[in-house]
């Protein structure tokens, strides 16, 4: 053991020596981004922001995205992990994952299971910061954004040679590993940047009566990306990047007495594809053109079987997306500034689930003008327009104010429109859960499917509701409002409040429109004439002393529907009558009854406390996350949350994280902790218990 530290003081001394460099270069840098469709998002922002840094990453020593995002404020995970499908989304402000666009160097990822664009899916290695607007004040960014946006941006400049190593091993066998390098080249005139990575997990079980196999599976994922930049003149910049990525899962289960009539094998195959090419273009007088084509593919294959073989599910998913714009910007003076574009995007769809529509075309234009007079005011104001080929057209504006009376206070006031229209499950799905049971077809599907089911002796029983399906779904609109202020009193306090209320017309729900044989539910989809999310946010930062950063965040929402309030009001069934399931006790509903919608928190909460003291090279994080209760299932029966329904309990979950510099900051030891109480709950099936990992990190550069 002696001699074997000979090589390792070797290193670091001669790392020292050869490769020293500033306390500043402790990680891959990256510079703001100039590309307009690339711009920071928050640097005129009028909306409620947050903006999560680099060194915010490294820090929590966060591994995938959903591991970040689970702990800002007003964002909550909600997972789907039914057989066949996996999927670690989220909510914003109320609003489901189907509602939240997620976008990478400004450009829409694809590929959604149920609804949730799998967090899971990003690696966080190569990521510079992440932006995040929330509410339909931020829809010029298109018409998924009802909810907000997350854009994640990656390194763009490179001034360096420079590269990093990552090793992270810890409990359920989680193996992350990951490869970054970046050097420019052509005098200067070029750069590129390649990045890998590499991980594994065993998965997790918190069901008491899974004996084998996992509530969250088993997978590997890979991924690849990388990007090139060349400036053919100082009018003229090519952009070029690429990511690939793939997953694989097995997760075999056996539930009860561990029988093989009990047993499923549960395979998922996953990977996307996606490259952009961008040509900047500047002219005099403040004009510049960016022309870009961006190309995205997806893919899943999904097979659940029994243990005897019998196929319960079988589906290949294949999603195309392309999307060609031309943008172009004029500043005229400091004060003022222009955006408008225009573009066309083609989705093209292969599933063994849908029976026909996989094909689709939407065009859009947009323009925005900023407008700062002075220190104190500013304003942007906007207008998109969004076509579809099968729903039509529509104009949705925004606007936004920022006013500061004094220097340690802002006032900021939003309202914008959003515009979503039903994507191809909601219309031609047929899908069968294989564990639930239950059954979802799509609109345009259910008066033949239903009448197919039925003669084949599947159907007890068609609910009135049924038909009433409407085979033309409609387009789902919003007006968002968001106002709030920020008071700064002193550099080491800011305090930020943030009130929301968001106004949904046509919102699409899931109805039980039938009953199986083996009294399993079928599913479909009506749009609900009037619902709401309403809310307030709050955070406090403090900066008590040089490297210590402390941080409080709270959110309380409402979200209800308001078609269920009025059945309510009106006595109609099954609406009319609350029954207590464990008594038998059955009294009439009122209003006051009804809590809102499902796998909503009213309360949610965390603390932060970051430390890092410079002259050891040690940093060190504590946080804590409160979620409050939240409806899980209808138990009686009256399609509408009451308290005696089913209810996830609320729970605060901790983290923490512990970081070493060595060898001049080429190279740092991290120790991490997720959910230190080890809290589970059967019905968080996405939630694991307590994650241990240890990681090192070494990083290569010169001076």
């Amino acid at each position: 053991m002696r001699i074997s530290r000979y090589p390792f003081i070797i290193l670091c001394f001669s790392s020292h020596i050869v490769l020293a460099q500033s306390d500043s270069s402790h990680h891959l840098h990256g510079v703001e981004v100039k590309a307009v469709r690339l711009e920071t998002l928050t640097s005129k922002a009028a909306m409620p922001v947050t903006v999560i840094s680099r060194k915010t990453l490294d820090m929590m020593g966060s591994r995938r995205l959903d591991e970040v995002m689970r702990e800002q404020t007003g964002i909550a995970i909600v997972n789907d992990v039914a057989a066949g499908s996996r999927a670690i989304g989220m909510q914003m402000q109320g609003f489901s994952s189907d509602y939240i666009l997620i976008l990478i160097d400004g450009q829409p990822m694809v590929g959604r299971n149920m609804g949730n664009f799998d967090l899971s899916r990003i690696t966080v290695s190569d990521i510079e910061r992440i932006e995040i607007v929330k509410g339909a004040s931020s829809s010029l960014f298109g018409s998924e954004a009802l909810g907000g946006v997350v854009n994640i941006i990656t390194r763009q400049h490179v001034a360096n040679a420079q590269g990093q190593a990552i090793v992270r091993y810890g409990s359920q066998h989680t193996q992350d590993v990951t490869l970054e390098g970046e050097t420019p080249f052509a005098q200067g005139k070029a750069s590129a940047s390649l990045s890998g990575n590499f991980y594994h997990t065993d998965g997790y079980n918190v069901n008491s009566y899974l004996s084998k196999g996992a509530t969250a599976p088993p997978y590997d994922s890979y991924s690849l990306q990388g990007r090139m930049r060349y400036r053919f003149s100082d009018k003229n910049m090519l952009n070029l990047s690429g990511r690939w990525a793939l997953r694989n899962s097995v997760n075999e289960s056996v539930y009860s007495s561990g029988q093989v009539q009990n047993s499923t094998r549960d395979v998922l195959h996953e990977s996307d594809v996606n490259a952009a090419a961008a040509l900047q273009t500047s002219f005099k007088k403040g004009w510049r053109l960016n022309s870009q084509y961006y190309l995205t593919r997806y893919s899943s294959g999904q097979d659940v079987n029994t243990g005897k073989q019998v196929s319960l599910k079988e589906n290949d998913f294949t999603q195309y997306f392309h999307r060609l714009e031309e943008q172009i910007t004029f500043q005229p003076s400091n004060q003022l500034s222009f955006i408008g574009g225009a573009g066309a995007n083609i989705e093209v769809m292969d599933d063994t689930e849908f029976r026909s529509g996989n094909n689709m075309h939407s065009e859009y234009a947009y323009f925005q003008g900023d407008w700062k007079p002075d220190v104190h005011f500013s304003t942007r104001a906007g207008l998109r327009y969004d076509h579809h080929d099968f729903y039509g057209g529509r104009i949705n504006p925004s606007i936004g104010i920022s006013y500061s009376p004094l220097p340690q206070l802002t006032f900021k006031a939003a309202v914008g429109t959003g515009y979503k229209t039903p994507d191809f499950k909601k219309r031609y799905q047929v899908f069968t859960n294989p564990q639930a049971g239950y059954t979802v077809l799509g609109v345009e599907e259910v008066s033949g499917k239903l009448a197919e089911m039925q003669s084949a002796g599947l159907i007890s029983e068609i609910r009135p509701i049924a038909k009433d399906i409407n085979a033309n779904l409609q387009p789902e609109t919003s007006l968002s409002y968001n106002v709030g202020v920020s008071y700064q009193p002193v550099k080491e306090i800011r305090v930020d409040v943030n009130g929301f209320y968001n106004n949904l017309r046509n919102f699409i729900n899931t109805v039980q429109i039938a009953t199986r044989t083996n009294y399993q539910p079928v599913y479909s989809y009506v749009n609900l004439d009037r619902s709401y999310t309403a809310g307030l946010e709050g955070g406090v930062i403090v900066n008590p002393l040089p490297g210590l950063d402390i941080s409080i965040g709270y959110q309380l929402l409402y979200a209800k529907d308001r078609g269920i309030m009025d059945s309510i009001k009106l006595g109609r069934y099954p609406y009319n009558k609350m029954r207590n399931s464990n008594t038998g006790e059955t009294r009439a509903a009122v209003v006051g009854d009804y809590i809102g919608l499902e796998n909503r928190s009213r309360h949610m909460g965390n603390l932060r406390i970051f430390y890092e003291y410079t002259p050891w090279g040690i940093s060190a994080t504590f946080r804590a996350n409160y979620r409050g209760r939240s409806g899980y299932d209808d138990a009686n029966n009256n399609r509408f949350l009451d308290r005696y329904d089913t209810f996830i309990d609320g729970n605060c979950l901790l983290y923490a994280s512990l970081e070493k510099k060595l060898c001049n900051k080429h190279l740092s030891v991290q120790l991490t902790a997720d959910n230190l109480m080890d809290y589970t709950d059967m019905l968080m099936p996405g939630q694991p218990g307590r994650i241990l990992m240890a990681g090192v990190k070494w990083r290569f550069f010169k001076k």
